[in-house]
């Protein structure tokens, strides 16, 4: 078996959707109905697959480029992003 991990992370696709789209976000601002007071990685995670397929949709055109473009993010791990958004909320809020 291959190993896919990428700089600490699941595998590529998760490393790059994460930091070119999520990478510093507070999820209380942009995912506030997601995380409730004990920040819900689960619905969280739902959320920002979410908004990245709604991206997709909205910048590109229908054709090659986007089914290259939601192939590639079928492939990201979203519960890794997204616990470790919420991991990292926590610990500034300390």
């Amino acid at each position: 078996m291959q190993d896919k991990t990428y700089n600490g992370w699941t595998n590529y696709a998760t490393w790059r959707v994460n930091i070119e789209m999520f990478d510093g976000i507070n999820p209380h601002d942009c995912f506030s109905e997601a995380v409730d007071g004990e920040g819900d990685a689960a619905k969280l995670a739902g959320f920002l697959k979410d908004y990245a397929e709604d991206y997709i949709y909205c910048s590109t055109d229908e054709g090659l480029a986007r089914r290259y473009a939601l192939d590639f993010i079928s492939e990201v791990n979203w519960h890794e992003i997204a616990e470790r958004m919420v991991e990292e909320y926590c610990e500034a809020e300390e």
